[in-house]
């Protein structure tokens, strides 16, 4: 199959997941429903015009202001466009170019498109999880829930071992309940739980494990440079969901090999 066509098909088709995404985070701290009506300003509450919900591109022609009052539009919306358009095509190479890097269990999936429905899927709920923690701390269960319910699913259909998903979302979901139960919740939230069980169904023990160990190693390197410059003390709250969404996508592209590396270190 021509790989350079599909990789444009499945960026567009990322762009307009992503822009569908933004109208669905703008809703729902507001509690609204997806049929409450076209997507407004957050500032003066005007429906955005049609021609303005081109993805990426209104943003520009706009120059990133509402056309009605000029209100900078936030810089969340273009952003998580693109870092949608990314996986996209990340997700289809891995699966046109049949690259190791697709976790073990789904790599001899004879249905590719159930592959990448699944990634596109759940990357349209990791990525509001990365939003919503990273500005408000918090990891919704509407979010959180479907994802697991997706990832267990669809792996099952691609005929992952039910044994090695309900494993990996123990091992991991355990993980985070007990530090949940030590510490009244002070250290970790009930959405932390939830999305480990996320990353153990997606990823299964092995890949769920690295991205873990991945999170924490990205949280602790961007802690130490926060706290050297002052920007925060050892008593700040860190948003652990958003480095948790960061090591599930890099165990979804690198996670295989780098497992696969490291076993072999052990012979």
């Amino acid at each position: 199959m021509p790989l350079f066509p599909i990789i444009v098909v499945a960026g567009v088709l990322g762009l307009v997941c992503g822009a569908f995404v933004n109208i669905f985070m703008l809703r729902t701290p507001d509690g609204l429903r997806f049929t409450a009506g076209r997507r407004k300003c957050v500032t003066c509450a005007r429906p955005m015009h049609a021609k303005d919900h081109f993805p990426l591109v209104s943003y520009l022609v706009l120059q990133a202001k509402c056309r009605a009052c000029k209100t900078v539009i936030p810089w969340q919306y273009p952003v998580l466009e693109i870092a949608m358009m990314l996986l996209f095509m990340g997700f289809a190479y891995q699966i046109v170019t049949q690259d190791s890097n697709i976790p073990y269990f789904a790599r001899d999936a004879s249905d590719a498109m159930g592959l990448f429905l699944r990634n596109g899927l759940l990357a349209m709920l990791l990525l509001p999880i990365f939003m919503f923690d990273y500005r408000a701390s918090i990891i919704p269960d509407r979010l959180s829930v479907p994802a697991m319910i997706i990832a267990l699913s669809l792996n099952a259909v691609m005929g992952v071992d039910p044994l090695t998903m309900l494993l990996g979302g123990f091992l991991l979901g355990s993980f985070f309940a007990v530090q949940y139960i030590a510490s009244r919740g002070t250290w970790v939230g009930g959405g932390d739980i939830r999305l480990a069980m996320v990353m153990g169904f997606l990823l299964g023990p092995e890949l769920g494990i690295f991205a873990l160990l991945t999170a924490y190693a990205i949280g602790a390197i961007l802690g130490i440079y926060l706290i050297f410059f002052r920007r925060r003390d050892l008593r700040s709250h860190v948003p652990f969901g958003t480095f948790m969404v960061i090591g599930t996508i890099i165990a979804l592209f690198f996670g295989n090999s780098v497992v696969s590396w490291y076993f072999g270190l052990l012979g």
